[in-house]
């Protein structure tokens, strides 16, 4: 018997539908901070001028840049078997980055509102052979959408944290209702499985995570080369994809720094480099000269700080870097994924709010990978424990790339688990659920 969909679906499915007008003055207000593309509105609405390729498509949606990297080696694997790929992001960034780096036979388009209309209009349109949405990315209405149709539905590398399962578990009905959606989830770690499962998700595998499987960050050499020059022999620390509220952090611990490190080098990129005109006007208050990246303003042996608003450079900056503080780690953006740092062979802090990541992290802490700074007091120190001691950065860094290859696999598992349902329309074998609504 097919599950009957839980009132508050009902109620939230007439309320997207209703409030769906509003949703241009949504994209205006978005539009106007660059959080949306004027030109590509219609895909946000479920509309494009796009033909659907002939022959099996398979449809992935990551909502940002973490999200796209970590299925991009997917996405090559995929369209050099012969399959065309539609990619969904939501955010300008991760477009702008798959638009660089997407292999032919592989499609962009941004994610419509999550609405009975536009979600609707976009399946019509694209009719995927196999859906896939990574990591957390549960929408209400795609999903409900999604068990009405014959699609295979996999939730892909994905990661539920404990305070996310103790929300979901108090309203078993609904949480029931909407994991069930899924025909299959791969997660990423055998305790993010088991809470899927107790969720009601009745087909789950474990593969790993997809993230170890990341290449090398892309490094140009000539730029890291000229670069290196500017530097000198002076000490570098990086201050990777900082978030709102952490640039003051760093500049506070920076300051620290340079009494005992008086010519020290600060790298600060930004997790959104729209923020930085917001960035060099606070650096600036702290009476600090800075060099911008997207200026070509060069380092010289004055700057205090090298902002790096561009983007697809993140190779190029943790190279320059023995040492860097990962952010998204001090408010409530989870943290990010570490393995990028770790591949490039610079040593790592972090703060101690990385929900994203919890499994990498719990691993990398233990193992001696990285170091905590509990509060943000403890950054200075940290920072300057590895600047000054070049070996233990070095040993650290060493440790952090052995977990990362030792984790390695994930793709190709994924691969086997997917095989039976490329190229299918119809629903997964010994699906534990029946599509449709009571």
């Amino acid at each position: 018997m097919a599950d009957r969909r839980p009132l508050v679906f009902s109620l939230y499915r007439g309320l997207a539908r209703a409030l769906t007008p509003l949703f241009n003055l949504l994209f205006w207000f978005r539009s106007r901070s660059g959080k949306e593309v004027p030109a590509r509105k219609g895909e946000r609405f479920g509309r494009t001028a796009t033909s659907r390729p002939s022959g099996t498509l398979v449809w992935i949606h990551a909502a940002s840049v973490g999200e796209t990297v970590s299925v991009l080696p997917l996405v090559e694997e995929l369209t050099a078997s012969g399959h065309k790929v539609l990619l969904t992001t939501v955010t300008v960034t991760s477009a702008e980055l798959a638009q660089s780096r997407l292999p032919d036979g592989a499609i962009h388009q941004f994610m419509p509102f999550d609405a009975p209309g536009p979600i609707s209009r976009f399946l019509d349109h694209w009719s995927p052979d196999l859906a896939m949405v990574v990591e957390s990315e549960i929408w209400p209405c795609l999903f409900d959408e999604m068990r009405a149709r014959q699609t295979p539905f996999v939730l892909l590398n994905g990661r539920l944290s404990d305070r996310s399962y103790r929300s979901w578990a108090r309203f078993p009905r609904i949480s029931g209702y909407l994991f069930r959606c899924l025909d299959l989830v791969l997660a990423q770690s055998a305790a993010d499985g088991e809470r899927f499962r107790l969720l009601g998700c009745g087909n789950v595998s474990t593969p790993g995570n997809l993230k170890f499987d990341a290449p090398d960050p892309a490094v140009d050499e000539d730029q890291a080369a000229a670069l290196t020059a500017q530097t000198g022999h002076r000490p570098v620390w990086l201050a990777a994809l900082t978030h709102p509220g952490e640039d003051e952090i760093v500049l506070e611990a920076y300051a620290r720094l340079c009494e005992e490190f008086p010519d020290l080098l600060l790298l600060l990129v930004p997790r959104h480099p729209a923020r930085a005109d917001e960035i060099s006007a606070l650096i600036e208050t702290h009476g600090l000269r800075t060099a911008r990246r997207s200026l070509n303003q060069p380092i010289e042996t004055d700057t205090d700080v090298y902002l790096g608003d561009t983007l697809g450079e993140m190779g190029l900056f943790y190279r320059l870097a023995p040492v860097t503080f990962l952010g998204g780690s001090f408010n409530d953006a989870g943290g990010h994924n570490p393995v990028e740092a770790a591949l490039s062979g610079s040593a790592l802090v972090t703060g101690p709010r990385v929900a994203n990541a919890r499994a990498v992290y719990k691993d990398f802490w233990s193992r001696q990978a990285s170091l905590k700074a509990e509060q943000p007091e403890d950054l200075a120190k940290h920072i300057g424990s590895l600047l000054r001691d070049p070996e233990k950065a070095r040993g650290q860094a060493e440790t952090a790339r052995a977990l990362v290859e030792a984790g390695r696999g994930a793709l190709a598992e994924t691969l086997k688990v997917l095989q039976p349902m490329l190229g299918k329309s119809g629903p997964v074998p010994d699906t534990p659920r029946s599509r449709g609504h009571a």
